[in-house]
C-alpha cells in the first residue's frame, strides 16, 4: 500500500525515501561529495584491513582494533549510502518494510559497536601506556578476540529490542519516509501508536551506552595524558602524544556529530528539517571516510606501509609501460 489516511490502520509493504526534504532540485549535487566520500571510504577502509591482515608485524592489539573499526565503518557506510545515491540519483526511493527494518537494524548495530570499539581502543592506549610490562599479558590476542565477541554482542542485545518494538507497530499515516536511509525515528513517527518507548529508549541509549562509553574514554585519555606528562624523556611524550592524537581525533569526529544529530533530532523542533537531515547524513558519512586517512597519515607502521604498497604499484605500472 502507497498512502493511508491518518485513520486508516495499514502494515507498510514498501515506504518510499524522499531524500532530504526541501533540497529536492539539488540532489544531483549533493550526490557527489556523497559519491566522493563513499568512494574514499571504500579504498581507504579496504586497503586498512588488507595492510594489517596481510602483514604479521600489525598483529598486535591496537591494529587489531583498528581493523574492526574499519569493517564497522564499511558496514555503516555501505549499509546506507548505495541506497541514498540511487534516491538522490533516479529519485527511487522505495524499499520493502523488511529492507527498511534490517537497514535500521544495520545503521544502529555498526554504530553502537564503533562506540565499543573506540572504548577498547582507548583502553588499550591506557594499558600501553600506563602499565607498558603488563601490555602484553593484559591484551593478548584471545583476549582482543572476547573484546570483539563483546563488541557484537552488545550491539546486538542494544538494538534487537527496538527493531522488534517497530515491527510490532500500526502504522496510521504516509508511508512516505522524509529521509535518505531508514533510521528509528523517521519510521516510528509515521506510527499511530504511542512512540513515547521509543522516544525514551533513544534517550537512554544516548546517555547510558554511547555517553557512558565517551565517559569512559575521557577518563582514560585524562589518565593517558597525566601518564605522558610524567615520561622523563621528550621524544617518548612526543611519541605518546602522536599515538593518542589519531585516536582522540576519531573519537571526536564520531561522537560530536552523534550526540549533536540524536539530540537535535529529538529537541529541535526549530531546526529546519533539512539541516536535521545532512546532520544525520554526516554521521554515517565523514567518520568512516577520515577514520582510514587519520591512522594511515599518523601512524608511521601503516603509513610505511601504503608508501610501500603504491611505490611497488607504480613500478610495475612503468616497467609494463
Amino acid at each position: 500500500m502507497m498512502t493511508a489516511d491518518n485513520h486508516t490502520v495499514f502494515y507498510p509493504v514498501t515506504y518510499i525515501l524522499t531524500g532530504i526534504p526541501g533540497t529536492e532540485e539539488s540532489h544531483v549535487w549533493i550526490s557527489i561529495p556523497f559519491s566522493l566520500m563513499y568512494v574514499v571510504t571504500l579504498l581507504g577502509n579496504s586497503l586498512l584491513l588488507f595492510i594489517i591482515l596481510t602483514e604479521r608485524s600489525l598483529h598486535e592489539p591496537m591494529y587489531l582494533f583498528v581493523s574492526m573499526l574499519a569493517v564497522a565503518d564499511l558496514v555503516l557506510s555501505t549499509t546506507t549510502v548505495p541506497k541514498m545515491l540511487v534516491v538522490f540519483w533516479f529519485r527511487s526511493g522505495e524499499i520493502s518494510f523488511a529492507a527498511c527494518l534490517t537497514q535500521m537494524f544495520f545503521i544502529h548495530v555498526s554504530f553502537m559497536a564503533e562506540s565499543s570499539i573506540l572504548l577498547a581502543m582507548a583502553f588499550d592506549r591506557y594499558v600501553a601506556i600506563c602499565n607498558p610490562l603488563r601490555y602484553t599479558i593484559i591484551l593478548t590476542k584471545s583476549m582482543v578476540g572476547k573484546v570483539g565477541l563483546a563488541v557484537v554482542t552488545r550491539s546486538f542485545c542494544i538494538i534487537f529490542p527496538i527493531t522488534f518494538l517497530v515491527k510490532q507497530m500500526k502504522f496510521c499515516r504516509t508511508n512516505l519516509l522524509p529521509h535518505t536511509y531508514c533510521e528509528h525515528l523517521a519510521i516510528v513517527r509515521l506510527a499511530c501508536d504511542d512512540i513515547t518507548v521509543h522516544v525514551w529508549y533513544g534517550i537512554a541509549m544516548a546517555i547510558l551506552v554511547i555517553g557512558l562509553d565517551a565517559v569512559l574514554i575521557a577518563l582514560s585519555y585524562g589518565l593517558i595524558l597525566r601518564a605522558v606528562f610524567l615520561l622523563p624523556s621528550k621524544d617518548a611524550r612526543l611519541k605518546a602524544l602522536r599515538t593518542c592524537g589519531s585516536h582522540l581525533c576519531v573519537i571526536l569526529m564520531f561522537y560530536i556529530p552523534a550526540f549533536f544529530s540524536s539530540f537535535a533530532h529529538r529537541f529541535g523542533h526549530n531546526i529546519p528539517g533539512y539541516i536535521l537531515n545532512l546532520l544525520a547524513n554526516l554521521y554515517v558519512l565523514i567518520p568512516p571516510m577520515l577514520n582510514p586517512v587519520l591512522y594511515g597519515v599518523t601512524t608511521k607502521e601503516i603509513l610505511k606501509r601504503v608508501i610501500n604498497i603504491f611505490y611497488r604499484c607504480g613500478r610495475r605500472s612503468f616497467l609494463l609501460s
